[in-house]
């Protein structure tokens, strides 16, 4: 890929650290949010990225680093994917252009790779329990700083952000937490009431005055009825405005704040800043400011790939995507089966589930940020005899392991595990690979687990699936761009636990899994060439494995190479290997994936050919094993 070569814009070009933002005079902070915006939009249109979402923090970001000073004040974001404009205010302008490209600066906050960058993350739920767990740190060690999690409104359905606020007052003395609202707003008559209280709140005079009455009262008539008048006045404002829920939690509510006005919101950063009590501002931004194919479809541009800078439009998909077909076959099955219900954890666009949601809405459930919830939420239903399928990324469906082991495998309700992503997540990194769900789902006893190798075969695994009425099941399949084979149009269940032979005669017995099916024949053909000839079998099942067939290779061939997208540490291999040697088999076994580190982020090409995941480089393992035979 060719990357941009841009010159940054004048006033981002003198930026070199937070400290060049503070000289800044107010008057030039609107340009350089302009500038900011104008280099975002036309570096992303090459790299990708998350794009709406950092449109929406610009005079956020600018505000946080002209009031507060990293890295010794901590400033977190969860997620972390709105940290793009954080980058370039902390002397990272001049690499944004290697933005989520192969040894360039990662998409999300990353620890070892700025000392800006406070906690990493990639998930949401962090910044805040994070930010408590640095403040209580903080409070231990006697020291003073602030800490400041930044958390979106959609991330406040996360059970663990719920976890954090409440634990808030009990475990600091003093807290920042900003609510980035960017998708709903208040009703426009407690909104009124609210900017109101907004208004005052955010002066000095006002919290001056607040404190002195409490003093005032205290001293005329004692603690116990300033405590009363304190309380009295706490429940008074709930009633007309949206605070008493913080309130009861031991925060004091400011908002709602134009979160695109920088002057109001350092007002309210410093206030918050001198204040030793535990603070929500709630900040009003919008997702794709700035930029109108972004404002008017945030959905679209919150990780976009490239895109035409003039209209926003994206290039056309040569071929349908693993996702689509697994949304529209799920859609054809539900045709015909009243049954089936999809659920799926704030990602309806991603796995696809809004080509279901389209048809069968009243069958179809988005939990919010939540996806524990959505896994037990989905054993419930089983229990009254519906089938929930439940689509999640892998990478976040590690989340309910306790949920799928305790919930759905002891009770053996059939819920459905559909792992969107499972393998490499080539440009977002370590945070998003899905290299870890076989080893933490093969355990699990009463589960039924499978992987397919085209998007038919996914067709079929779905129908499987639909047939099991005794257990829990789960599927995982790529991201990215499907096979181009032809979908069925009667899917049909495969026997469980049952593997496909393509090729059955060879001294080494290849045993493919899923997407690394077209790895495997390509290695085949090759040493084919060379004179080695090659069994080759589609495994299909993770769990059952097919020991059949598995036993009856290992009895015929001299090695056995098993091929997953996926660690090699307690993955397919491994089980491939447990098989073998219970069996007292002495075949030995090659296993090909990701090796015992987290795999950075780059291009699947690049990715694959630094850890020896190529034709070639598989070929000279399986040689040099052979030699040693």
């Amino acid at each position: 890929m060719d990357l941009p070569s841009f010159n940054l814009p004048p006033l981002l070009a003198g930026i070199q650290s937070p400290d060049d933002v503070k000289a800044l005079s107010p008057e030039q902070l609107p340009e350089l949010a302009a500038e900011i915006r104008s280099l975002l939009v036309r570096t992303l249109a090459t790299t990708g990225g998350h794009l709406a979402p950092n449109l929406g923090v610009v005079e956020l970001s600018i505000a946080l680093h002209r009031v507060f000073n990293t890295p010794v004040d901590k400033i977190l974001f969860d997620v972390s994917h709105q940290c793009y404009v954080h980058k370039l205010l902390t002397g990272r302008a001049s690499r944004l252009h290697s933005i989520r490209q192969f040894e360039g600066i990662s998409g999300f906050c990353k620890r070892s790779e700025s000392e800006h960058d406070a906690f990493g993350a990639g998930h949401a739920g962090t910044a805040l329990s994070a930010g408590v767990g640095i403040a209580a740190a903080r409070d231990l060690a006697g020291d003073s700083y602030n800490v400041i999690s930044i958390v979106g409104d959609g991330a406040f359905t996360c059970g663990t952000t719920l976890e954090g606020l409440n634990s808030i007052s009990t475990n600091t003395k003093k807290f920042i937490l900003i609510l980035n609202d960017n998708e709903w707003s208040i009703d426009k008559n407690v909104g009124a009431l609210s900017r109101y209280f907004s208004s005052l709140q955010e002066t000095d005079t006002y919290t001056w005055i607040r404190d002195y009455a409490k003093k005032f009262i205290e001293k005329l008539a004692g603690k116990e009825m300033r405590d009363q008048a304190s309380k009295l006045i706490t429940a008074a404002r709930g009633l007309i405005s949206p605070l008493s829920f913080f309130q009861q939690l031991g925060l004091t509510y400011y908002g709602p704040i134009d979160g695109h006005d920088i002057g109001r919101l350092e007002r309210v950063l410093r206030l918050a800043s001198r204040r030793d009590e535990h603070v929500i501002l709630h900040i009003i931004t919008q997702k794709g400011r700035g930029y109108e194919p972004a404002a008017s479809n945030p959905t679209k541009f919150h990780g976009v790939g490239q895109y035409d800078v003039n209209n926003g439009s994206t290039p056309r998909a040569a071929a349908i995507t693993y996702s689509e077909a697994f949304g529209q076959c799920l859609t054809k099955l539900a045709e015909k089966d009243s049954r089936i219900v999809a659920i799926t954890a704030a990602m309806p666009s991603g796995t696809k589930l809004d080509i279901f949601r389209a048809q069968y809405p009243n069958r179809f459930y988005d939990v919010g940020i939540a996806e524990e919830h959505a896994a037990i939420f989905a054993c419930g239903q089983a229990t009254q005899g519906f089938k929930p399928y439940v689509a999640i990324y892998s990478t976040f469906m590690q989340r309910c392991v306790d949920m799928i082991q305790h919930d759905a495998a002891l009770q053996n309700l059939p819920v459905r595990f559909c792992m969107d992503r499972a393998g490499l997540s080539p440009d977002d990194g370590p945070t998003h690979h899905g290299l870890f769900d076989i080893s933490m789902l093969r355990c699990i006893p009463n589960l039924i687990m499978m992987q397919p190798k085209d998007e038919a075969e996914l067709c079929h695994m779905l129908a499987t699936m639909q047939q099991i009425e005794d257990c829990p099941s789960a599927i995982r399949y790529p991201r990215g761009a499907a096979e181009g084979v032809p979908m069925p149009e009667q899917p049909t269940p495969l026997p469980i636990g049952k593997a496909e032979v393509i090729a059955e005669q060879g001294s080494v017995a290849l045993i493919a899994l899923g997407n690394m099916n077209n790895m495997a024949e390509q290695v085949r053909s090759r040493l084919a060439e060379q004179g080695i000839d090659c069994a080759l079998i589609n495994a299909r099942f993770i769990k059952p494995l097919d020991s059949e067939c598995i036993l009856r290779f290992a009895e015929q061939c001299k090695l056995i190479v098993t091929f997953e997208d996926h660690t090699i540490t307690g993955g397919f291999g491994s089980a491939v290997q447990e098989l073998l040697s219970d069996a007292c088999s002495t075949t030995p076994v090659l296993r090909i994936g990701w090796g015992d580190v987290f795999v950075e982020h780059g291009s699947l090409g690049q990715l694959r050919a630094k850890h020896g995941l190529t034709p070639s480089s598989i070929i000279e393992k399986i040689k040099l094993r052979l030699q040693k035979l």
